[in-house]
């Protein structure tokens, strides 16, 4: 089944967009001579021979550069290059690569990272519905909310609910109707009182998150539904963060730019944030946080003077200034999950995106798989891990393969989710036979359900891969459904995942808990130079995630026990097997 005319369209604004300095189609396109380019239908221009009509001049809007790529893909259409296209050069592009990949881990960790990257902060979801997303979160995954922000607190924009558990935060955000929402920022003074609203604009606005775009966030939802939007990093400097991605990722660093470093002040004294958004992939950003006073100059083009202090202090609250904390929320049973351990990334050209990141933040290669070791006979996928210094911010890329008796379950996810997009987020649990009890018991009250276990002769060959399980992790493993894996470093991973989250085979969630790949902490391992998740116990289990360590104490590497290279083959005929039951035109 071929995607719809529309649905191309979409897969095509993605791949324009892609990159620093992206060429006027997808790399892998051969581009037709400016005078061969037929006029589009709306009557645009050409975004890269006429970029001075975007009104944004340096910094384009989303909104701008949305309709400059349509103008681009518009054309691409009249000139008959469609999604069938796109695919097939995509693969002779990966046929003529002179990089071959090999599976390999734990590459060694050449800290090269261009600015202190500290950890994941959040993860923002565009959706139809905040209320009812963030109430399954609450449901499925043991998560409670804490903060929101809607016309309740003031924000006529969009409402947007924060839940977390741990160091785990989601934020699910609904715009409202774009017929009542105020076309321009305003400052916000007492939230109680619209009227006194008058503080300088980019310091706060009606909406807590800069920029906000009610259009661009009816667009996505339009486009991708539930999906994942920002990738929030905190850092030790957002302006800083910024200033380096723009600089190092080519000569056209206003591509990459999608928000510029603004300081938000809480209007209720309780400090302020730095925040900077560049491009990922697709349509998702990485967001960079900092919650220090000051931050360092930006440079030319600067916003907000010297600095961006003048707040008081850090932020104490519990998510991000201007954000309503809620408290005395109902108790509930907490799950276990910690944080966001990593973020995936679906996309058509791996190695392109990947340096693109790379270039722009310094992250090295953590990993990398070939569809040779974790493919089967019927689909595969290439795949490589970046990492930062202290590999607690992990951001592996796949792209589809081709060739194969069916589409790649990436092509697939490209296609059902109109472009590049945000895959899955692994959770992690210090106890992963708890939490999946738990999140089990839920299931047929509105949790998740889980993808099909392997069969009997799986579970009879993991004590000869991974001989140091004990035979009550053993059985609980196959009671539950759970998978397991080690790397050269003798380090175990257990890993499990669920169908997607909405309706869209797209976004879906792994659980996991890693074992083991302790080393004693040095004054160092405060600064980011290290991989700190959490103090280690006896039994090699992390013992709960910590901002801050004491010399000697026993600390895990990052990602220890790899990214399950020894259950791809399990998890993709697993996942073969759901797909089968939809209508999403398997067939290569």
């Amino acid at each position: 089944m071929k995607p719809s005319a529309a649905a191309s369209k979409s897969i095509l604004v993605a791949l324009l967009t892609l990159g620093c300095s992206p060429p006027l189609v997808a790399p892998f396109v051969t581009q037709p001579p400016p005078s061969k380019l037929p006029p589009t239908p709306a009557g645009g221009t050409h975004r890269h021979y006429h970029r001075e009509e975007c009104p944004a001049q340096r910094w384009p809007s989303s909104s701008c550069l949305a309709a400059t790529v349509a103008a681009d893909m518009d054309a691409l259409a009249s000139a008959g290059i469609g999604f069938d296209d796109l695919a097939a050069q995509a693969s002779a592009r990966q046929a003529a690569r002179t990089r071959k990949l090999a599976s390999a881990t734990s590459k060694e960790n050449t800290r090269t990272d261009l600015f202190r990257m500290k950890k994941f902060h959040h993860v923002e979801f565009y959706c139809g519905d905040a209320t009812a997303a963030a109430s399954r979160f609450v449901w499925g995954l043991g998560m409670k909310l804490v903060a929101k922000s809607d016309q309740s607190t003031g924000n006529a924009q969009h409402a947007s609910y924060v839940v977390q558990s741990n160091d785990l935060r989601f934020v699910c955000t609904a715009p409202y109707s774009l017929a009542t929402t105020p076309t321009t920022e305003r400052g916000a003074g007492d939230r109680r009182d619209p009227s006194s609203r008058a503080v300088e604009v980019g310091e706060s606005s009606v909406s807590p998150l800069p920029g906000f775009d009610p259009a661009a966030a009816h667009e996505f939802f339009r486009r991708h539904g539930l999906a994942g939007r920002a990738i929030g990093i905190e850092v030790e400097d957002a302006a800083h963060a910024y200033e380096q991605c723009i600089e190092h990722c080519g000569s056209d660093g206003s591509n990459a730019s999608v928000r510029r470093p603004t300081r938000v002040t809480d209007v209720d004294g309780r400090g302020g944030a730095t925040i900077s958004e560049v491009r990922a992939y697709g349509d998702v950003v990485l967001r960079f946080i900092s919650f220090e006073p000051e931050s360092k100059i930006v440079g030319e083009g600067d916003v907000g003077g010297d600095k961006h202090g003048g707040d008081g202090g850090r932020f104490e609250g519990a998510f991000l200034p201007n954000f309503v904390d809620i408290e005395g929320e109902e108790a509930r049973e907490d799950f276990g999950l910690q944080r966001a351990d990593h973020i995936v990334g679906n996309v058509w050209d791996m190695l392109k995106q990947g340096e693109y990141i790379t270039s722009m933040t310094g992250m090295h290669e953590f990993a990398e798989f070939a569809a040779a070791d974790v493919g089967t006979v019927d689909s595969g996928l290439n795949s490589i891990v970046l990492a930062s210094n202290n590999e607690m911010v992990l951001l592996p890329l796949n792209e589809p393969t081709f060739g194969t008796a069916k589409k790649s379950q990436i092509q697939t996810f490209l296609e059902q989710n109109d472009g590049p997009g945000l895959q899955h987020i692994a959770l992690k649990t210090n106890d992963i036979f708890r939490t999946m009890r738990l999140m089990r018991a839920n299931t047929g009250l509105g949790g998740f359900e889980f993808m099909e276990p392997p069969g009997a002769a799986y579970y009879r060959d993991v004590p000869r891969r991974i001989p140091s399980l004990t035979e009550d992790q053993l059985q609980q493993l196959e009671e539950l459904g759970l998978l397991a894996d080690k790397d050269e470093d003798d380090g175990v991973l257990f890993q499990v995942f669920t169908k997607p989250v909405g309706d869209r085979p797209t976004l879906f969630f792994e659980i996991i808990q890693r074992i083991g790949c302790a080393f004693e902490a040095t004054d160092g391992d405060n600064e980011g130079d290290r991989g700190v998740f959490g103090p280690v116990g006896d039994d090699g289990r992390a013992r709960g995630d910590s901002s801050r360590v004491e010399e000697g104490e026993l600390l895990q590497r990052g990602g220890c026990g790899g990214f399950g290279l020894g259950n791809f083959k399990a998890l993709f005929e697993s996942i073969e097997k759901y797909e089968s039951t939809l209508a999403t035109g398997m067939d290569a």
